[in-house]
């Protein structure tokens, strides 16, 4: 013989609880289409006003993204180095001037 189910669950139930204009299911659709809560963090919360915001910025960056990404595709030229020579470093002037120094002493 199986357990009442139902007295399990009045025992949870408060008296004060009042279900007389609910809905069964009401958000079960909107549950099962998914859903992607985010929480911000207070200082990135206070630049924006509300959700509108919060997707237009990301919508944005997005884009700027994948802009970025097609213009370093595989179909954008390479870029290339500039044809000439690098500037020396500060070590190898120091080892030319004791070349020379070394070549004025004799």
């Amino acid at each position: 013989m199986k357990p009442d189910r139902r007295s399990d669950r009045d025992d949870e139930m408060l008296p004060e609880y009042d279900f007389t204009g609910a809905v069964r299911g009401k958000y079960y659709d909107r549950y099962r289409q998914g859903t992607n809560v985010v929480l911000l963090d207070p200082d990135v919360a206070a630049v924006f006003r509300d959700s509108a915001a919060v997707n237009d910025a990301l919508r944005g960056l997005v884009s700027l993204a994948a802009a970025k990404a097609a213009a370093h595709g595989s179909h954008a030229p390479q870029r290339r180095r500039p044809n000439k020579p690098l500037q020396p470093t500060s070590r190898t002037r120091r080892a030319g001037a004791r070349k020379q120094a070394r070549a004025a002493r004799g």
